[in-house]
């Protein structure tokens, strides 16, 4: 049984702020986003971190957003786990956020803990095994701009292939306060719960196919138009696994794997 989230949040409790590639090549990943994307590749210079760090940004200038971040594997996780992006979401306590997911039937699969300057974070995952984090950030004296959620270059919608789609969504109001937009019947596929954070629709989940192997996350970024971005992928070495399609409400998305084994999603308002 789901177990109560005690106490008021925040309006940033539950927000994607983050999303992340981790990969065994850095400097061919960077080349290949840049050119799908459009976005720059900046090394992150902090004496405290202990392995090359790089953002991804969209813009020009010195403080232009950036939209996620880039590492090579750690020693520890090398070999043992795909390439991968993973998105990160503001907790008010990422502490008492990482109990409520045990709680709840979920794991943590990497304790709390400061990155220096940036925040409190924990890699965690629901109760049928989607991994993603969760962060407290803390104070910033000059926080970079944020893009619109509809800009080139960010990140346009998120979405859960689950184990259950039902239970998942159950689990995920529960820890972040998400609500449910509306649900979309699918046909055979199922059901296809669109969630909002705050009122505002963020993402979808529903129960994975047979053509997923396992519960997960995915990210679907913003271009222009998907057919050019789809040539882009294919010329850098990367592959288009499904579309392009048209979804509902007009936008038009491909699946795609980068050139290291990551998965990846485009969407665009036009073919």
């Amino acid at each position: 049984m789901l177990q109560s989230v005690s106490g008021s949040r925040s309006q940033t409790h539950g927000k994607f702020i983050w999303c992340e590639l981790m990969t065994p090549d850095t400097e061919a990943s960077g080349r290949f986003y840049s050119s799908v994307i459009g976005w720059k590749v900046k090394p992150v210079e902090m004496p405290d971190l202990e392995f090359p760090y790089f953002l991804f940004e969209m813009g020009e200038g010195d403080n232009c957003p950036g939209v996620g971040g880039m590492m090579n594997f750690p020693p520890e996780l090398e070999g043992k786990i795909p390439p991968n992006w993973t998105g990160y979401v503001a907790v008010d306590d990422c502490d008492q956020t990482a109990k409520d997911f045990i709680a709840n039937g979920g794991q943590v699969q990497r304790e709390p803990e400061d990155i220096p300057g940036i925040g409190r974070f924990a890699v965690v995952a629901d109760p049928h095994g989607a991994v993603i984090c969760i962060m407290k950030p803390f104070p910033m004296e000059n926080p970079p701009q944020e893009l619109a959620p509809e800009a080139v270059g960010n990140v346009g919608w998120r979405e859960l292939y689950a184990g259950d789609g039902n239970q998942a969504f159950d689990f995920y109001s529960k820890v972040f306060g998400w609500t449910l937009d509306h649900d979309m019947d699918m046909g055979s596929m199922g059901v296809y719960k669109i969630f909002a954070h705050n009122g505002t629709p963020i993402g979808g989940m529903m129960t994975r196919p047979e053509s997923v192997p396992m519960p997960c996350w995915c990210y679907y970024f913003n271009v222009e138009a998907i057919d050019a971005a789809a040539s882009r992928v294919t010329l850098g070495g990367g592959q288009v696994v499904n579309g392009p399609m048209e979804v509902p409400g007009g936008s038009w998305i491909i699946q795609c794997i980068d050139p290291q084994g990551a998965f990846f999603c485009l969407v665009a308002p036009r073919r």
